[in-house]
């Protein structure tokens, strides 16, 4: 059985981290000892004196094991040190870094998961791209792109072109966020494009939309948004979302974790509706996830159903843009998974068992 397995990833945003915690779910499960490294980190934490990637933390929480920087994230490349490498890369020594980290990792553990960053050319600016540290590993790559067809054979010709150039083996290929009416046929035919360069094909996955679905906090977020009340329940899940004028005309269909936004000259109408269509269809108001109110006033929103928000601790958000701004920022933020998202987590480990040929990729 193989000892090491790097993940990487065609582009960010394509389910490399999900697919990564699912993967090494999936290997302990079968009874192996395993382990998780992001050698090369960007976006860090801060706990106390330790500073580790983000994805290090989130997998530690996740997988419970003792997280331990010089281990488990051991080099971060953060803001400054591109150009800092650029002036004198003698003043850097990444290689030993993950090497020494590697050895330690590998010497306790039946496999180590590698986590890449970004896509496989990320780091190359300090020579270390995810293809140069899988080389640097003598890790087997295994790479996760986005369902479809010509777009994800175009990608994973590009992509694959970096890993051969630094003889790395690749391992496998998993089809992630497929559309499920087209697994059939995207299976069929990037399968048999990677049967011309002898890489298995491990799994298509379908596209889930819980995976996409982000928190109040998240959207709070994005929105660059205020917590007027309720800021206890700001991990509250989103799946949809509707306008105020839409909740005023009744004409919203799913309720289920429903984000409402709706401008402060409207919120008094659509939350009369909204409590009306409750009645109507005898759901509980904690089928509501949050309300976002809109424009230049809503740090003081008129609020004549505060009771009703109160009842079913509805949090409240306000942000300077307009209804449709804010509804434009929501859908086009990308959602990561993080500790504030278990059912995340747990998903993502079911698809895994569910659609990845794991016999074939150990």
């Amino acid at each position: 059985m193989i000892d090491r397995l790097y993940i990487a990833a065609t582009s960010q945003h394509v389910g490399k981290t999900t697919s990564t915690l699912g993967l090494m779910a999936a290997i302990r499960a079968r009874g192996h000892k395993v382990s998780y490294c992001k050698p090369v980190g960007q976006e860090f934490v801060e706990l106390g004196e330790l500073r580790v990637d983000k994805d290090a933390l989130l997998f530690a929480r996740g997988m419970d094991f003792e997280l331990k920087a010089e281990l488990h994230s051991p080099v971060i490349i953060g803001r400054g040190v591109t150009a800092q490498y650029l002036d004198d890369p003698t003043a850097f020594d990444f290689a030993t870094s993950i090497t020494r980290a590697s050895r330690k990792l590998q010497s306790e553990n039946d496999i180590v998961i590698y986590e890449g960053t970004g896509h496989p050319g990320v780091g190359s600016v300090c020579d270390m791209s995810n293809a140069q540290v899988a080389q640097l590993l003598g890790s087997p790559v295994v790479m996760i792109v986005e369902g479809g067809i010509g777009n994800t054979i175009d990608k994973l010709n590009m992509n694959l072109a970096l890993f051969r150039e630094r003889r790395v083996p690749v391992r496998g290929v998993i089809v992630n966020k497929t559309l499920p009416a087209k697994m059939d046929k995207v299976r069929h035919y990037v399968d048999i494009y990677l049967q011309k360069l002898g890489i298995p094909l491990l799994g298509v996955l379908p596209y889930e939309k819980s995976l996409s679905s982000p928190i109040m906090a998240t959207i709070r977020r994005a929105l660059k948004g205020k917590t007027i009340y309720h800021r206890d329940q700001l991990d509250n899940r989103v799946e949809n979302i509707a306008s105020g004028s839409l909740i005023a005309q009744e004409e919203v269909e799913n309720l289920k974790n429903l984000l409402i936004i709706a401008s402060n000259r409207r919120l008094e109408d659509a939350l009369t509706a909204l409590q009306e269509i409750l009645k109507d269809r005898d759901l509980p108001g904690s089928t509501i996830s949050g309300i976002v109110v809109t424009g230049e006033d809503s740090e003081n929103p008129n609020l004549p159903h505060l009771d009703f928000i109160n009842e079913y601790q509805i949090p409240v958000v306000s942000c300077a843009l307009d209804t449709y701004g804010a509804a434009v920022r929501i859908n086009q933020m990308e959602v990561k998974i993080n500790l504030k998202t278990p059912w995340k987590i747990r998903r993502a480990v079911e698809l895994i068992e569910e659609y990845v040929d794991m016999d074939l990729l150990l």
